[in-house]
């Protein structure tokens, strides 16, 4: 049985580049990833899939449709599915990512954003 401790701070090191989610772990049918956010990412929502953002560096704006959302460092939310939904990074923010196993980072939009094959770190 292998069971490894995750040091997110360790791993949020090994990469530089920004709305590029990485593969951490998984928990049953469910990812774990993590991701550099910074600047606007385009409006989606998840047809089947809600999805948990958890800030781990920084503040992150999420904007819905009809209000705003700001998660700062430690703080967490569920944004359920067929919720349109953008997430915006003034600086960088370091996000955890807790959502089905398939989950594409762009939800229902397919564009030059969208990470089909998550690298695993």
């Amino acid at each position: 049985m292998d069971i490894e401790k995750v040091n997110l701070a360790e791993k949020f090191s090994l990469f530089q580049d920004y709305w590029s989610p990485r593969l951490a772990g998984q928990v049953n049918d469910f990812a774990v990833k993590l991701v550099k956010l910074k600047g606007e990412f385009i409006w989606h929502h998840h047809d089947e899939e809600d999805e948990l953002f958890l800030v781990v560096k920084g503040r992150l704006r999420i904007e819905l449709r009809d209000g705003v959302v700001i998660l700062d460092e430690g703080e967490f939310v569920i944004i359920p599915k067929g919720v349109k939904h953008r997430p915006v990074a003034e600086d960088e923010v370091h996000v955890l990512l807790f959502e089905p196993v398939g989950t594409l980072n762009t939800g229902n939009v397919q564009d030059e954003r969208t990470v089909r094959d998550l690298k695993r770190i």
